[in-house]
């Protein structure tokens, strides 16, 4: 069984993510990512990053710097790399001018237009389109014009793969192509530059997705052929939306970057996805560190993992509520800027910004949701919402207001429980209920007839604002809203 000979005898884990830089770094690529670093870390190993950006015409620097930004805002920090393939050119040449020295691989000079007729011919006939190795035994060793390095594919028996997810998968090695490893213009083909960074770097495990399955019996013969021991490979499920289709912009953001954009927390985001497809009993919510204690493959499931958009704001939501609350005060500071109030944010006393996220920490799923609803404690002047004011201050909440207004200037601790007991005071002594008063108030503070607790508003913003938003409503409800 081809497949399995020579396969390393691992002593030192060492793994690698290998994107290629032709867009965004997709959530997909994120998981892939997590699951071999976390393997890294859970054996004590080593994970490289490699970026894989041979494709001339769609890899950009621009793209290569959007997975590195990507990479180090979900933390996961690599201990080599990165390594680029553009920077390797030269030992892809020597590594295929090796095989054709050795009798394993050969010159083929058959045009585009050859190929594409043959494929054609081959499938009106019913067969696997494929290349028919015609140059194979021609001996070509001085090609002229354009002429591409093949390899000599073993076309008997089959290739086994003992998959650390899917299990044994088996291949007959009767449909496998000659594969083309240098093309005319001197560039390796994916599936031989990736066996030779594989092999040099020592790679014991290759994680990916199972779209890469196919290419696995097409690469282990490179490996033996180049006399390398073979590395262990995972093939994780792909990620699919809520219609079971592939994972695409219309289930929701793709990019890591977006969620970023859109508020969520990184560990919230690294922990949604190591639950699309790994599982520790019915656990939902870990630590980095639990994720690597526990993290193996005998957990990673081999069915699709379907993307649920509400359950990663839940996750998110609960690492809000639970991160402390001056780290999320300096996240908030972009999306203040966005809505704003950042300035603002960035004037207030040390501290004051963390007071204010404790009030929106149980509500908030999204740092853009906090920020929305931070608004009106940061504005000056604040916006008040004019149909509530209409209804709520009116010349006959007016009275009450101004005593109120009276007590808060007069009260020699301004803090929550003093400032609750002087608003039960007026309500008795002016013969209303609590929310007869409070959402009048609540709206002159705050613009708005919902927010957090009403005296731990009233505390935040402090004795001068509090008083300064509370005339401004009595006057409005003195004029009747005319």
């Amino acid at each position: 069984m081809p497949g399995l000979q020579r396969a390393y005898a691992v002593t030192h884990v060492k793994v690698r993510f290998a994107p290629s830089p032709t867009g965004s770094l997709h959530i997909g690529g994120v998981r892939t990512a997590l699951f071999n670093w976390l393997w890294a870390r859970h054996e004590r190993g080593t994970f490289i990053l490699r970026i894989e950006d041979t494709d001339r015409d769609r890899s950009t620097d621009e793209a290569i710097q959007i997975i590195l930004d990507g990479m180090k805002w979900v933390g996961l920090n690599w201990d080599e790399g990165p390594y680029r393939q553009t920077d390797r050119i030269g030992l892809y040449r020597d590594r295929a001018m090796q095989l054709l020295e050795r009798g394993k691989a050969y010159w083929c000079v058959c045009s585009a237009d050859e190929l594409e007729m043959r494929r054609k011919e081959a499938q009106a006939k019913g067969l696997t389109p494929k290349y028919d190795g015609r140059c194979r035994d021609r001996g070509i060793t001085q090609p002229t014009g354009d002429a591409a390095l093949r390899f000599i594919a073993p076309q008997e028996g089959h290739t086994v793969v003992e998959d650390l997810i899917k299990g044994t998968v088996t291949f007959d090695n009767a449909v496998l192509d000659d594969l083309i490893i240098l093309r005319s213009n001197g560039y390796p083909t994916y599936n031989f530059s990736v066996v030779v960074d594989d092999a040099l770097m020592g790679i014991t495990h290759v994680i990916r997705g199972d779209d890469h399955l196919n290419n696995t019996p097409r690469q282990i013969p490179i490996f033996q052929a180049l006399g390398h021991p073979i590395p262990r490979f995972g093939h994780l499920s792909m990620i699919m939306g809520a219609d079971k289709a592939k994972l695409s912009k219309r289930h929701g953001a793709t990019s890591v970057l977006a969620y970023k954009e859109m508020g969520y927390l990184p560990e919230a985001l690294i922990n949604y996805l190591v639950r699309l497809g790994w599982s520790h009993g019915d656990q939902e919510i870990f630590s980095l560190q639990e994720m690597i204690d526990h993290f193996s493959f005998d957990h990673v499931q081999k069915s699709a993992a379907v993307f649920n958009p509400d359950k990663l704001l839940w996750m998110n939501a609960q690492y809000i509520k639970q991160s402390e609350p001056a780290r999320i005060a300096a996240l908030l500071l972009p999306f203040l800027d966005q809505v704003g109030v950042g300035d603002a944010a960035r004037k207030a006393p040390d501290g004051w910004l963390a007071k204010l996220v404790t009030l929106f920490q149980e509500r908030a799923r999204t740092l853009v949701e906090m920020a929305q609803a931070a608004v009106p404690y940061l504005q000056e002047p604040i916006e008040m919402d004019a149909d509530a004011a209409v209804k709520l201050l009116t010349s006959a909440i007016a009275p009450a207001l101004e005593k109120l207004a009276e007590r808060f200037q007069a009260a020699p601790d301004f803090s929550h429980a003093p400032l609750e007991e002087v608003f039960k005071q007026v309500i008795e002594e002016e013969g209303l209920k609590m929310g007869q008063l409070a959402q009048p108030v609540r709206l002159a503070v705050t613009g708005r007839t919902a927010s957090p607790g009403l005296f731990e508003v009233i505390e935040l913003l402090g004795r001068d604002r509090t008083l300064a938003r509370l005339r401004k409503g009595i006057a409005r409800a003195k004029r009747g809203n005319a």
